[in-house]
């Protein structure tokens, strides 16, 4: 059956109040970063102890998720699964949309935004922040390319080929970004192989979440008709990600518990008396996996589209603290300068660092996410994102035969 794709209208009081109050984040989001880069990060609650702060946790919170909401374009282009297929037009909007929202809060963070251009043309090919740069240009353009694959007839001999190198890309990316973390030997509360494939498991959860939130609102909004058959799709696939993230955390802490040289750190961020210990079991292991993962599969909210974009969004806020769990409490521990030896000195030995996060911190975090919104909600206008219907019997002919 042929699916028609049209833009939205976006001419209702809802949509251009949607794009005021996204506007009005944004800018205050720019007014933060303008505020932090004139008087310098002082001003923040950043140290040179904590130099990753509330920024860095929602923009690679936004650049994990990036990768994970291709999955519906992948798992229709690569496994053949052909449900999912008028559904990859949003999917790669959506990815590149969280990319570019948080990769704004990444420049507008570091510091001197102008100085971009000297890590685009130098490459030490020894660092891993080196190799992401490429990673990140080439999800744009591997991207882009499966796109036009997607919506010119012409490009179709692309689709099949675009579709796998973008699945690979998008795998690689998140790897690397895993790696930034696992490759700081410095830090023991990163230092570990298994951060690469957490982060992907973990990108496949927040990107899905995220993919569901839109679309449910895009065809709500719109008055546009959405079937079951692909919320209870999407649902299950959140689920079995859900599950696979819950793996990764465990065999992660369990494998740092078998080490005798990092049982501090594991105290520290499990079962220490810190906010750390009460945001991983309260926010990322309850709130994040586990109140989810319920609230998919008990039979009293398993079909109910509400009770799922509850179970969504507390996905993406699980996720926001498990980020920043793992980065500020990261390095909230002690650095390990000298590891197996004993060293002594004046400079923060031993000592836990605090970390109180500010308002500009918040905000430039928060502009990155009403960028990402931004552009989704101007795209579906401006292209043809959305079809005009995702019922049962359209997406899924076969189905519809069989019911009857």
């Amino acid at each position: 059956m042929s699916v028609e794709f049209r833009e939205i209208e976006g001419k209702s009081m809802g949509y251009l109040g949607l794009l005021a109050l996204l506007g009005g984040i944004l800018a205050l989001g720019l007014g933060a970063a303008l505020y932090m880069e004139h008087n310098g990060h002082w001003v923040t609650g950043m140290t040179n102890q904590i130099v990753w702060g509330v920024p860095h946790v929602f923009a690679v919170f936004l650049i994990v998720a990036a990768t994970g909401a291709l999955n519906v374009a992948s798992v229709a282009t690569v496994f053949n699964r052909h449900i999912y297929k008028y559904m990859g037009r949003l999917s790669g909007l959506l990815a590149i949309s969280l990319l570019a929202g948080g990769l704004m809060i990444l420049v507008l963070d570091l510091g001197h935004p102008d100085r971009l251009i000297v890590a685009m043309t130098h490459y030490n090919f020894k660092s891993i922040f080196a190799w992401n740069m490429i990673l990140y240009n080439g999800f744009f353009a591997a991207v882009f390319v499966y796109l036009w694959a997607m919506m010119d007839r012409n490009a179709k001999p692309l689709y099949k080929p675009a579709g796998i190198f973008a699945f690979a890309w998008r795998i690689i990316l998140t790897t690397g970004t895993g790696s930034i973390f696992g490759f700081l030997i410095a830090r023991e509360a990163y230092n570990s192989a298994v951060m690469g494939p957490m982060f992907v498991a973990m990108s496949f959860a927040y990107g899905t979440a995220i993919f569901i939130l839109v679309l449910l609102a895009s065809y709500a909004w719109t008055g546009r008709p959405l079937g079951d058959l692909v919320v209870r799709r999407l649902k299950n696939m959140l689920g079995i990600f859900l599950v696979t993230v819950f793996y990764f955390v465990l065999v992660f802490h369990i494998a740092s518990l078998y080490v005798a040289q990092r049982h501090g750190v594991e105290e520290f961020i499990l079962f220490g008396d810190n906010i750390y210990s009460t945001l991983f079991w309260v926010g990322q292991m309850l709130i994040g996996l586990v109140v989810p993962f319920a609230l998919l599969y008990l039979p009293g909210t398993s079909r109910s589209r509400f009770w799922l974009v509850v179970a969504s969004l507390l996905v993406v806020v699980g996720g926001v603290i498990q980020m920043y769990v793992t980065i500020i409490g990261g390095q909230a521990w002690p650095l390990d300068l000298f590891p197996g030896l004993e060293e002594s000195s004046s400079f923060f030995d031993g000592v836990i660092h605090p970390y109180h996060p500010s308002t500009p911190e918040f905000l430039l975090g928060l502009s990155g996410m009403a960028v990402t919104l931004l552009m989704v909600a101007l795209g579906v206008k401006i292209l043809r994102f959305l079809p005009m219907s995702l019922e049962d019997h359209v997406v899924d002919p076969q189905h519809h035969k069989a019911a009857d």
